[in-house]
């Protein structure tokens, strides 16, 4: 699913009083005092993406002042829509989410209407032996379906007879689904999802964190981005500002400076402080009068680099149907890629009439040495995997590369450790509440749940400290 609206830049609407340094509005009343009552003052959010974004537009329905922080120059984060003049439209990052009824009710409180995908998008394709099989979508489709042994098939209906299972301890996502189902639907089912959607290794992910509903179920049985940022009020965004530091009390002390003007220090007193920032910004950020870093653990939260190529055709260029969402290609079939998307299927406006639009994912936990590639070698290893797999031939008319360093959090075995480090920073400083992918789950929904959360528990009166464990 996507929106209609994408826009290329995401930037709050141009209204002055949103730029300046000190805008003058409710939104960004600030206390020089040590007063203890905090009730009128805003609450900090540090983080433009998407989980802070969801923040600000709760507390703005709520009437309640708030400021938001952004070191770039855009809202979004990872969200970016990039549309080209000779009719290609492409996302630098997500490409969908599902729509969930918390984000079917954000989007109507947006008026926003939701674009799914189209059904000539029905197919899902998994690479076996160097050919893209369609994935089963239903029980009888999978007991016919190549792209499985008949021992793997068997193997499916001998978990139904298991008993209920209390796990002390953390496994891998692989051992744990081997478990179930056996190695070869791991090889042709799990690692491709896991290597295509996380970017990750499923002999690293944890099984507790990466899918808690997998591991219950065991125990028991227009442009998203730019709508928020225009439901914003005036003088309550920040861009261009990086935070120095916090200092906790009532108030809150908050250091921050701009980035594209005159440097200088600025000071801000808050009520409460929302931090909706990747592990690495949380790692690095002061939180204490002696310039603490509690959260300097999280710099060890692994993310391995990605890169995305959004390559297009001519339609008489690419022999496959494309009939489908898109490919995974499993890290058993040795290829470079790990999965392509058909953009121009899923959604209308992809690509220029008569031609076709593809974004192919490379990298990841499993191959980071190809997310760094050169341009035209990696389009290379790129070209040859497409040709074999999509009857791609000849050279692509248009190619738009996307770097991202560090792409997805990894909730790798061993993942509580730094789950644990962010409880400890909240409980000992109230007021503090720290959420997002690093926390909360990678998906656009969850991070949009996430904001939202925050939201709730920085308004809330003051209680005892407590776990917020998704």
């Amino acid at each position: 699913m996507c929106f209609v609206g994408h826009p290329s830049e995401i930037r709050p609407p141009n209204r002055k009083s949103r730029l300046a340094p000190f805008p003058i509005s409710v939104y960004s009343v600030c206390s020089v005092g040590n007063s203890s009552d905090t009730s009128q003052l805003p609450v900090a959010i540090i983080g433009g993406g998407i989980t802070g974004l969801a923040a600000a537009h709760r507390l703005a329905r709520q009437g309640r002042p708030f400021r938001l922080f952004e070191s770039s120059d855009r809202l979004g984060g990872n969200i970016r829509t990039e549309h080209h003049p000779d009719g290609w439209l492409l996302e630098a990052g997500p490409n969908s989410l599902q729509l969930t009824p918390p984000v079917a009710a954000l989007l109507d409180e947006l008026a926003l209407t939701p674009l799914t995908a189209s059904p000539a998008a029905k197919n899902r394709y998994i690479v076996r032996n160097g050919s893209p099989v369609p994935a089963p979508a239903s029980p009888p489709a999978f007991l016919q379906s190549p792209l499985f042994s008949l021992p793997a098939k068997l193997r499916l209906f001998t978990d139904l007879a298991r008993r209920p299972r209390n796990r002390t301890a953390d496994i891998s996502l692989a051992d744990f689904v081997g478990s179930h189902f056996g190695h070869e639907l791991v090889d042709y089912g799990l690692r491709p999802f896991v290597s295509g959607v996380y970017a990750g290794d499923a002999s690293q992910l944890s099984a507790r964190h990466s899918f808690p509903s997998l591991w219950e179920a065991e125990r028991t049985h227009g442009s998203l981005i730019r709508a928020l940022a225009a439901h914003l009020p005036d003088g309550s965004v920040e861009l261009n500002a990086h935070v120095t530091g916090l200092v906790p009390g009532q108030p809150w002390k908050l250091s921050w400076r701009r980035t594209d003007a005159d440097h200088a220090p600025h000071t801000a007193s808050f009520a409460a402080v929302i931090l909706a920032l990747p592990a690495a910004s949380l790692a690095s950020l002061p939180i204490g009068a002696m310039g603490e870093r509690p959260l300097a653990d999280l710099a060890d939260v692994s993310y391995p680099p990605v890169s995305s190529l959004f390559i297009g055709y001519k339609r008489n260029q690419v022999s496959h149907p494309l009939d489908g969402f898109g490919m995974l290609i499993p890290p058993a079939e040795h290829r470079s890629v790990l999965g392509v998307l058909f953009n121009s299927t899923l959604f209308p406006g992809r690509a220029p009439a008569d031609h076709v639009g593809l974004t192919v994912m490379t990298g990841g936990a499993l191959r980071p040495d190809l997310a760094h590639v050169d341009d035209d070698p990696l389009l290379a290893l790129v070209q040859n995997d497409l040709a074999e797999l999509l009857g791609v031939n000849g050279d692509p008319v248009f190619v738009r590369r996307n770097v991202w360093p560090r792409a997805i959090p990894q909730y790798n075995l061993g993942y509580e450790r730094f789950l644990d480090v962010i409880d400890r920073a909240e409980n000992a400083h109230p007021g503090l509440h720290i959420g997002g992918n690093v926390r909360n789950g990678i998906s656009v929904p969850n991070c949009l749940a996430a904001g939202e959360t925050l939201a709730s528990r920085a308004t809330e009166p003051a209680t005892e400290p407590s776990s917020q464990r998704s």
